[in-house]
């Protein structure tokens, strides 16, 4: 697995994806946060980074897929997949690998924003005045989303031999789990079990998380989601359907 983890990021590094995707993240979150005045800092007047962390999801949603659009879908067009799987590796030692690899480029996009915590926490009046625990589970949330979404790209690339629609695929599957079920639970037909339903989403843990409160619950909802797909991708991988 580890000779996968590394091949697949030396691709990343070899190619303009890891540089595009965390240049465009970096800069759009950037702008938000600074620039623009409808969601900067400078203009909102409180220390705190819920810019970063209430838009960064959205941003995910398209990124993410960018990164994972290649994963199977590549190796399936190039005919290189048949000849990946004559390797002494299993299944899951292409399927972890491939994910690990996509998950750690996500982990570098996030690391600079750190300079963001620190020029937040220096405009506090006084200095430090931010929410740090909150900021934390922030972190913690967005990167655990991350791997959600990086697992539900997997599924989309393993799904397809076409880049493009892998993309796509992606896209629409990680704003469904992201936001689907808490738009589902807010129609008037569920009554008592509205709550029930919006638990069920990947945005009422997230929140949850960015209050700074690092519930297990929380956290295990996320390996679970991630775990679940990464078995749907080994699932259709095992089929050998191409």
């Amino acid at each position: 697995m580890i000779r996968v983890i590394a091949k697949e990021f030396n691709s990343f590094l070899n190619s303009l994806i890891a540089y595009v995707v965390i240049g465009v993240f970096l800069s759009g979150m950037g702008l938000l946060m600074w620039v623009f005045p409808e969601t900067s800092v400078l203009e909102y007047g409180y220390a705190d980074m819920d810019t970063l962390f209430s838009l960064g999801p959205y941003v995910f949603i398209f990124l993410i897929p960018a990164i994972t659009m290649r994963s199977f879908a590549e190796e399936k067009k190039s005919g290189t997949m048949e000849l990946l799987l004559t390797k002494p590796l299993t299944d899951w030692d292409i399927i972890l690998g491939k994910f690990f690899a996509c998950f750690l480029l996500v982990l570098f996009a996030l690391l600079p924003t750190l300079i963001y915590y620190y020029s937040v926490w220096a405009l506090g009046n006084p200095a430090g005045n931010i929410d740090t625990p909150g900021v934390i589970g922030s972190y913690i949330g967005l990167a655990l989303l991350g791997g959600v979404f990086c697992a539900v790209g997997m599924v989309a690339s393993s799904i397809t031999s076409n880049q493009i629609v892998a993309f796509i695929l992606a896209a629409f599957l990680c704003f469904i789990v992201f936001t689907g079920f808490e738009s589902i639970s807010t129609l008037n037909v569920w009554s008592v079990n509205a709550l029930v339903i919006k638990q069920l989403g990947i945005l009422y843990h997230y929140e949850a998380l960015s209050k700074g409160l690092i519930d297990s619950r929380d956290v295990i909802y996320f390996f679970s989601v991630g775990a679940l797909m990464l078995l749907v991708s080994k699932i259709i991988l095992s089929a050998r359907s191409w």
